[in-house]
């Protein structure tokens, strides 16, 4: 390595990789006055001016590990240069990101305020569904919120997608809270067409932006247009959507676990004639689970219940 340089480009929407690397190149050759006449880029640029160099597009070996410092040194640049906003200017640093969403979406305003939905059941059991909200690009965890899927029988995503977005904004009207810039839905065609439906019976469809992100190749939809809409795998954009989309998985596959562990806690024990509320309550606490429950003696069973009680389960899971 000789030297090391760094550029900053502001790009266009509708502006190509190919593009954007021209325009840099002739930058670097009138600086520089490049006697080399072979060049290890990432694409291949546009334009007759490049007439008489060689291009090279590694796939392996030195130039291309030479390719990937280049790309690593410019991730790190712009990891310092938020780094050093964050410190000076906390709020411009999430301003400049949403801005990224807002232009890559085509959106009116930046999404300041974007709320997520995620379903989960098992197997059609139990199933929840989680709301996440973001407020200036960072989680609000204190507006979290599961459901319990009320209307619904069995695993019908697209319905209990309709029930949880219906809930939501139903009472947010009702209580005139100020709705969200963005609504991400997490799925593909249907899961978005179910909860746009929503919006249009709430009137909401032309006051929220609403999309949803498929997980297998990251893929947007937006209502009424059945192309999806690919962003760059690298863009910030894209990561934000992605982290706002995990979040509200993760929390909700919290809840659908804790809710079946208690759902099978209390069935096992449920089973068990003479076996009320209380009692439960008392073995739990003393004993954590219905696995060391199991393995304790009358005696031991009597210390949180009386013996006629630690009888009866002694009795029903050793029979």
């Amino acid at each position: 390595m000789v030297q090391s340089q760094t550029f900053e480009l502001k790009s266009n929407l509708d502006e190509s990789r190919e593009e954007l690397l021209a325009f840099l190149l002739e930058e670097v050759l009138l600086r520089y006055k490049y006697l080399s006449r072979e060049i290890v880029v990432p694409v291949h640029p546009l334009g007759e001016q490049f007439l008489g160099y060689k291009f090279l597009i590694p796939q392996k070996g030195d130039k291309k590990l030479l390719l990937d410092l280049a790309e690593k040194n410019c991730k790190e640049h712009y990891a310092t240069k938020l780094k050093m906003l964050e410190k000076v200017d906390p709020g411009r640093r999430s301003e400049i990101l949403l801005e990224k969403v807002r232009v890559s979406l085509n959106l009116n305003t930046a999404p300041a305020h974007i709320e997520c939905f995620d379903n989960s059941n098992l197997q059609g059991t139990n199933p929840v569904a989680s709301c996440v909200v973001f407020r200036d690009g960072k989680p609000s965890k204190s507006e979290y919120r599961h459901y319990n899927i009320k209307t619904v029988v069995g695993a019908n995503d697209f319905a209990s997608m309709q029930e949880i977005v219906f809930r939501r904004y139903q009472r947010m009207l009702a209580e005139k809270e100020p709705l969200p810039n963005l609504i991400v839905v997490d799925g593909g065609k249907g899961q978005l067409s179910a909860a746009y439906d929503v919006l249009i019976k709430l009137e909401l469809e032309n006051t929220i932006p609403i999309l949803g992100l498929a997980k297998r190749l990251e893929e947007i939809f937006v209502p009424l247009d059945p192309t999806p809409l690919y962003l760059d795998k690298n863009s910030e954009a894209l990561r934000i959507l992605m982290h706002i989309r995990d979040e509200a998985h993760r929390f909700g596959i919290a809840f659908h676990r804790k809710k079946r562990s208690n759902n099978f806690l209390k069935s096992e024990l449920d089973v068990i004639v003479g076996v009320g509320e209380k009692s439960r309550e008392l073995l739990l606490k003393n004993f954590g689970t219905v696995a060391n429950i199991k393995t304790r003696s009358i005696d031991e069973l009597a210390g949180a219940v009386n013996k006629s009680i630690a009888k009866k389960i002694f009795s029903h899971f050793h029979k």
